[in-house]
């Protein structure tokens, strides 16, 4: 491998999600919040590494057309909900807003922060959303099938 190549691998892998031990778990409070909440989900346990994916979506509507969102990502363990405002017309939501996401980078221990556009386009029911969600800078599915379930993956305790 070429030494310009080893550089790039070097500091790619040297960025690190920064996840504070307190944001691993939901509070009580994330909890609550949500539980007055649609929440849509696909989030699993994955059997061979033991690490939590997917995608939670929390909604709720107000009496007018506006919708209050959390989004939820698990890339290996659980986070914090990223706040998203929108709009449902009928079945029909939008969502967009920006996820702010704080990382180390390493070994310098650099903070770094990184913002990304979120779109959220889709249909609900009672069962299932059903649509797109779309974060800048990382990879999603072209489509996504969210189902409803009662509470969040944090809270299932």
């Amino acid at each position: 491998m070429k030494p310009a190549s080893q550089a790039a691998l070097i500091a790619a892998i040297a960025v690190v999600t920064f996840v504070h031990p307190s944001l691993s778990n939901a509070t009580e409070a994330d909890c609550a919040h949500t539980a007055n909440m649609q929440v849509y989900s696909n989030a699993f346990l994955s059997k061979e590494t033991g690490d939590l994916v997917g995608y939670e979506l929390a909604l709720k509507q107000a009496s007018d057309s506006t919708v209050e969102s959390l989004l939820f990502v698990y890339e290996g363990a659980p986070d914090v909900g990223i706040p998203l405002d929108g709009r449902i017309s009928q079945r029909q939501v939008t969502i967009q807003g920006n996820w702010i996401e704080r990382q180390i980078e390493y070994p310098s221990k650099k903070e770094v922060v990184v913002t990304h556009p979120v779109k959220i386009d889709g249909t609900i029911d009672s069962r299932w959303f059903t649509g797109i969600i779309k974060i800048g800078g990382l990879v999603t599915p072209d489509k996504i099938r969210l189902k409803h379930v009662s509470r969040i993956w944090m809270c299932k305790k």
